[in-house]
């Protein structure tokens, strides 16, 4: 039975085993039964899924996911958190914990390995350094995921649910929605967790589109577009794009595709919604790019 998730035994399991939080792995171990519960509903996870955990920890949450799916794959980085693991998941029969640096594992691989092929649900407590990679890694690579429900700083879920004009658009909010539907789960005060971080945390689902919204030509100029027009928020949209090394146009066929959307010279890219980037995107294609 799940009972890790409560303090008491949470302390009891660290201290038995000496375990030293490690600040370059980002730890904190989740200690909230009713939040633990709401991960899994949130995630949807049934007895036909696979589930794919990210940084398993002590296995508070692989327990919960382990009584929900078919079978829990957990890949932790921390070899000390290995022999916990051992211990912690003895009764469940339907984990396989892997001792392995997500962001170096073939996903593609561990769909075929353990669900021949089929698409896995990633659900994770994810350490906050290293959120957006994995994030983006997951959804960039095209990887066999039909889901992501990950717990993240609650300023990065603002910013994957974020709306143009609003102070937390940008090119996260747009790379993130261009994948896959963002639902707020969940918001997660610091107390729920050992030892407590400084930040309110919030439980995301992803559900990946299964084909993006926007159509595009080239999907590497876009996401180059938006890179461009956040890096300088302060700047106008033509500057910002006129100043980028990854922007091969000029200044005046900058103003061009701008002026072919109906959209003012002064307009900043944060303004610009994802189907605007697109057709921006779109628009360059008839360039070659600048001259000398």
């Amino acid at each position: 039975m799940a009972d890790l998730g409560n303090p008491k035994q949470t302390i009891e399991v660290i201290k038995q085993h000496q375990f030293a939080f490690q600040k370059k792995f980002g730890q904190n171990f989740l200690v909230d039964s009713h939040v633990l519960g709401k991960i899994v509903r949130a995630a949807q996870v049934t007895k036909e899924d696979v589930v794919l955990e990210i940084g398993p920890g002590i296995g508070t949450l692989t327990q919960y996911l382990a009584e929900a799916a078919r079978q829990v794959v957990a890949v932790e980085i921390d070899g000390n958190l290995i022999p916990i693991l051992k211990e912690t998941l003895k009764e469940y029969h339907n984990v396989t914990v892997i001792h392995n640096d997500i962001l170096k594992m073939d996903i593609s691989q561990l769909a075929k390995e353990y669900n021949d092929g089929n698409p896995l649900k990633v659900v994770a407590n994810l350490p906050y350094y290293i959120t957006t990679p994995i994030i983006m890694g997951l959804l960039e690579s095209h990887a066999p995921v039909g889901q992501v429900t990950v717990m993240v700083q609650k300023e990065v879920a603002d910013r994957m649910q974020a709306g143009p004009g609003s102070k937390d658009y940008g090119a996260l909010s747009l790379a993130v929605q261009y994948y896959a539907q963002v639902y707020l789960a969940a918001n997660v005060p610091p107390n729920c967790f050992i030892p407590r971080p400084n930040v309110g945390s919030a439980v995301i689902r992803l559900d990946r589109h299964k084909q993006p919204p926007v159509k595009v030509k080239d999907e590497g100029l876009l996401f180059a577009l938006i890179r461009a027009s956040f890096n300088q928020r302060r700047k106008t949209l033509q500057n910002g794009l006129n100043n980028s090394p990854e922007i091969p146009y000029t200044k005046e066929q900058i103003g061009e595709a701008i002026k072919s959307l109906g959209l003012p010279a002064s307009v900043r890219g944060e303004a610009l919604t994802l189907e605007q980037f697109g057709k921006l995107a779109d628009y360059f294609g008839v360039f070659e790019g600048k001259e000398g």
